[in-house]
């Protein structure tokens, strides 16, 4: 199958890097005060090193009135002061270089906090308004939106305009704390490059770009029509432009770029992984794939297939801050379910989910590429069901109560069983549940049977042993409902989605299961293995 991959190198390491996501509000609080912070998660720096994480990618911890968890930022320049500081950012950045661990921050183009210096001033009525889109409104007295839009959060039940005062309206594809920025003025473009060296300056190795696709609007703001060809904010073609910028600020640092890009068409997809665009992209595809082996070995070929064309490499993940967590989408018997839906009271076998969630943490690491880790899921955390009156997400509020939001992915992390709020710090900004001390890193950290002893082993093999990373992948002759893939160097995974155990290839070495075997030595209902030979 080839010789080591060239993403072992130090200058393409994120090639094959696992990339830890930091929801910073949630996973440590420093201070007691309740909210995670930077203090925390520099005390928890050993633990990150110890799992083997070869880089953490932090969500928006820059000043922001949190109107959306952050994504609504007031100065790109500044931490928020929940989180901490400047100055604190600088030395978690290098403390963890330190240890071995390079730093993501994540970069929010598409729009600014209503809070921002430059909405501020064009409230007021000044030229930055030019920086936003301001447009007259249509009727006979300009009491209707300029267009028909849908929201991201609530579609079409909610305009993404909202009139001022004096009679012109602002457009939001998010919430209205969110005003979206006019990508056409250079000051918009000028601005972004300059907080990028900003934070290529403080010694971040790469960027995630948030929304990536939606930065550039057709300049005259039509009525939204299905399957209009090009869409009026989505995959603009100007938005190659802009990253081909970005890339050349990028490249003199020697840091990457991973884009959060949601196309259908692969094709236009791979136009954003050129070699002087971006590095590589979120892979939503298998994040939303259903426990399926058909579904998800097409899901593997489709992701290899548009990357190849333009050399590169792909990423797989398993859940983030904004879908339902991994353990509870696997446990729900249904395969057809949709990864999106958090809908109250959903039947899921807790049990079943963690079995398969286990398959899938070494069908992932297996895989060609990079992997994103998102907090907790080492731990095994299920999807919380928060009360009612605990959610804080914004796109509970606007759908009217009907959608529990995004925070049941977000609760704070248990630490330590035995302590109190499970080890987290001070009382959590969101309720954890009961039994959360039950995941506690501590009661896991000596236990090799748990999640979190699976995730180091399955790390520390992935580091040391050939074959993993960037590279081929070559399917091998398996059962109805069994993955089978080799790598290079005579590595081989094996994942069993069927219904009967599976027979493991002959004249191998055994690396690491996902569960014991049968009695006879074969892999059981969803299982996997890591083989040699």
């Amino acid at each position: 199958m080839g010789q080591p991959s060239p993403a072992r190198t130090q200058g393409e390491w994120w090639r094959a890097a696992v990339i830890y996501q930091v929801y910073v509000r949630s996973f440590a609080d420093g201070d007691g005060d309740g909210t995670g912070d930077l203090a925390g998660v520099r005390a928890r720096l050993p633990y990150l090193a110890e799992l083997g994480v070869d880089a953490l990618w932090f969500n928006p911890w820059y000043l922001s009135p949190m109107a959306d968890g952050g994504y609504d930022v007031a100065d790109y320049r500044a931490i928020d002061p929940a989180f901490g500081t400047l100055a604190e950012a600088e030395k978690l950045i290098a403390e963890a270089r330190e240890l071995g661990i390079r730093t993501l921050v994540d970069i929010v183009p598409n729009h600014v906090s209503d809070q921002h210096p430059w909405f501020q001033a064009a409230l007021a009525g000044g030229p930055e308004r030019e920086l936003f889109h301001f447009r007259p409104g249509r009727g006979a007295h300009g009491e209707l939106p300029p267009n028909d839009w849908p929201s991201q959060f609530a579609g079409s039940a909610e305009p993404v305009w909202t009139r001022m005062p004096d009679g012109d309206w602002y457009l939001h594809l998010f919430t209205p704390e969110q005003p979206d920025l006019n990508w056409a003025h250079p000051a918009v473009r000028q601005e972004h490059e300059d907080v990028l060296r900003f934070w290529f300056d403080r010694g971040v190795a790469g960027v995630r770009i948030d929304s990536a696709a939606l930065l550039a609007k057709d300049p005259d703001l039509p009525d939204f029509v299905e399957g209009r060809d090009p869409h009026p904010y989505v995959d603009r073609d100007e938005l190659h432009d802009i990253y081909r910028s970005w890339r050349a600020v990028a490249d003199a640092y020697d840091g990457i770029f991973v884009g959060e890009v949601w196309l259908p068409d692969t094709e236009r997809f791979a136009r954003y992984l050129r070699p002087d665009e971006l590095h590589t992209a979120f892979n939503f595809s298998f994040l939303s794939c259903p426990w399926d082996a058909g579904r998800l070995r097409t899901s593997i070929d489709e992701t290899l297939a548009e990357h190849a064309p333009v050399g590169a490499p792909a990423t797989w993940v398993l859940c983030n801050h904004d879908v339902t967590r991994t353990v509870t989408r696997y446990g729900r018997t249904d395969t057809g379910f949709d990864f999106t839906t958090k809908a109250f009271g959903t039947p899921t076998d807790l049990s079943l989910g963690t079995r398969r969630a286990r398959a899938a943490a070494l069908l992932s690491l297996a895989l060609p590429g990079s992997v994103y880790l998102y907090q907790g899921e080492e731990l095994g955390l299920p999807e919380v069901e928060l009360p009612p009156g605990s959610i804080q997400d914004p796109m509970h509020f606007r759908s009217g109560g009907t959608d529990p939001g995004r925070d049941g992915c977000r609760v704070p992390l248990p630490w330590a069983a035995e302590a109190p709020h499970a080890g987290f710090g001070g009382e959590p900004w969101l309720p954890q549940p009961a039994d959360w001390p039950a995941y506690a890193a501590d009661r896991q950290a000596d236990d090799p049977d748990s999640m979190l002893g699976l995730y180091r082993e399955a790390l520390r093999i992935r580091r040391t042993e050939p074959g993993f990373g960037d590279g081929p992948l070559g399917w091998l002759p398996a059962p109805d409902g069994v993955l089978a893939f080799a790598r290079p160097d005579g590595l081989r995974c094996v994942v069993n989605l069927s219904g009967i155990p599976a027979e493991l290839p002959e004249h191998s070495r055994l690396l690491l299961t996902s569960g014991p075997l049968d009695a006879e030595g074969r892999l059981p209902q969803d299982t996997a293995a890591w083989l040699r030979g």
